[in-house]
């Protein structure tokens, strides 16, 4: 869907800008001349005055084309709006809250086709990125970068261990097991059991994820030649992502790796949050806000 609209904004603003540049090379000198005619004393050349004007298409172009330029340009390049439908990335993202992901940090693309138009930089361990969802590219997903290109990253008792990427068997470091400090538990639940708050240093990102009782299952994990069954080696110009929302999350360790041409950008910020805590009895429309969270304005870590 957001694909599409990017679409009709580049027709939209093409073609109000065409009809533009079309009437000022070809008919505005004869507009004007004709309305230099009509000037004259009130109430005699009122057809001629009429056929003066400018028409309503013209009009019309002249003043939706720079609002739709503008617009066209900061979604398309600078900074697009998005709204969290799910609970995967929780504590950090909720449902309801709508953030701001920017597009240039990774590299600008043409709104169309997505094709790289310039390199700007890399993603970085602990970002968290929208991106096209690899088995259907149609859907927006967002997740946290935690294996970089040639990393390989293990996922075992609900806790990561990463090996980075090394260009000599001299400059190789070992597996690190990434730090977890517990928070707390049971200040939220899903499917009716409690989560358990975790701090967790992800490079030199501090960030908190949420984990449920009880061992992860790999039996649904994606399968990797050469490699044990919670076990990935992050191919190059690819990332290896996962939701904050451990238990609850549908990330790569179910799908894969994420190519840097699928990247949307990285989410920087939450400029609102809504709550939607109606019981389905109600017989307001869900999709009204039953509140607002201020207090989650801010960026994102």
């Amino acid at each position: 869907m957001a694909n599409y609209f990017s679409i009709f904004l580049v027709i939209l603003t093409f073609a109000s800008g065409l009809i533009w540049l079309v009437d000022s090379l070809m008919f505005a000198s004869k507009r004007r001349e004709r309305m230099a005619i009509a000037t004259g004393p009130v109430g005699t050349t009122s057809a001629l005055d009429q056929d003066a004007q400018l028409p309503w298409i013209v009009d019309t172009a002249q003043q939706i084309f720079p609002v739709i330029a503008f617009v066209m340009v900061l979604r398309s390049f600078l900074y697009e709006p998005f709204q969290i439908p799910s609970g995967s990335m929780m504590p950090t993202l909720l449902v309801g809250d709508f953030i701001l992901v920017e597009k240039f940090t990774y590299g600008l693309k043409d709104p169309v086709m997505r094709n790289q138009l310039v390199n700007i930089g890399e993603p970085k361990r602990g970002d968290v990125v929208v991106f096209k969802f690899p088995p259907q590219p149609q859907l927006d997903y967002i997740k946290r970068v935690v294996g970089l290109p040639g990393d390989t990253v293990i996922y075992r008792n609900k806790q990561l261990q990463i090996k980075p990427a090394c260009d000599t068997p001299e400059n190789c470091q070992p597996f690190q097991t990434l730090d977890l400090k517990f928070e707390s538990r049971g200040e939220a639940y899903q499917q009716f059991a409690p989560l358990e708050k975790y701090t967790e240093q992800l490079g030199e990102v501090s960030h908190q994820i949420y984990r449920t009782q009880g061992r992860a299952s790999s039996s649904r994990y994606y399968s990797q030649p050469g490699t044990q069954a919670d076990e990935w080696i992050v191919p190059e110009g690819e990332y290896f992502v996962m939701g904050d929302n451990r238990d609850n999350s549908e990330d790569g360790r179910y799908w894969g790796f994420v190519p840097k041409e699928n990247l949307v950008g990285k989410a920087v910020a939450i400029w609102i949050s809504f709550e939607f805590d109606r019981v389905p009895s109600s017989w307001i429309p869900g999709w009204i806000p039953t509140g607002v969270r201020f207090e989650r304005v801010g960026g994102i870590k």
